[in-house]
């Protein structure tokens, strides 16, 4: 197990290293691709059993958007989604022998934090503007836009943090524990893993959800009051 903060390169590519999470990142890629092509080809207004799965995880996905950002899903599913799933899998990875999740490392969260951080600048500036999105850092006056600028970014320095911590810190475990005691017993902090990853990818998605509505929508309080709310709720 290599340390969170350093990381070994696997192989160079001229002058790019190429270390383990970025292995695991691009195997994660191309399995989510060629899993979206072979799902997606056969489409029926009857569906498999597949089809029907599929169907229920954008539904709510969905669902927890319109929610979230009291705004229609679209534009924002694939989005919102694909950082989901990406980051449930990522932590999942974990349980495959030999394999560290990407999200254990800090440079991949750090990478992550930063699509969010360009997403709601973009999302901002489609919904309204740049002028309007530039205005919306001075409410509700003059006054706040030292504060507004330093809330856009520590916000995404948390995601970083909580992504991180949480899943580093059960890589740890499980890895000491399996050291010390033997194959069999972990088993019950490997499935304890699962459902942190689960509960962190969903935190992760619901956290950039909530950052994206806050500047879309014209009244910052009402966002800053679901923000404050969704990390409360936050383990």
């Amino acid at each position: 197990m290599t340390a969170p903060l350093t990381t070994e390169p696997l192989f160079t590519f001229g002058p790019v290293s190429i270390s383990a999470p970025v292995v695991v990142t691009w195997a994660l890629m191309a399995f989510l691709l060629a899993g979206s092509v072979l799902a997606t080809r056969r489409l029926s207004l009857k569906p498999s059993t597949l089809q029907a799965a599929l169907e229920m995880v954008v539904e709510t996905i969905d669902g927890q958007i319109r929610d979230i950002m009291q705004a229609e899903p679209g534009p924002y599913r694939a989005f919102i989604g694909t950082l989901f799933i990406y980051i449930l899998l990522a932590n999942w990875s974990s349980l495959m022998p030999g394999v560290e999740p990407p999200t254990a490392h800090l440079e991949t969260d750090a990478a992550l934090a930063l699509l969010v951080f360009l997403a709601v600048i973009l999302f901002g500036i489609r919904a309204n503007g740049p002028l309007g999105y530039l205005k919306s850092f001075a409410a509700p006056t003059v006054l706040m836009i030292p504060l507004n600028l330093v809330e856009t970014i520590t916000r995404s320095l948390s995601l970083v943090v909580r992504l991180f911590g949480n899943v580093m810190s059960g890589v740890f475990v499980i890895g000491i524990v399996l050291s010390l005691a033997g194959l069999f017993v972990p088993i019950p902090l490997m499935a304890l893993d699962l459902l942190t990853g689960a509960v962190q990818a969903y935190i992760f998605a619901v956290l950039a959800a909530v950052f994206i509505a806050g500047t879309i929508s014209e009244g910052r309080p009402h966002a800053a009051e679901n923000l404050q709310t969704s990390e409360r709720k936050t383990p």
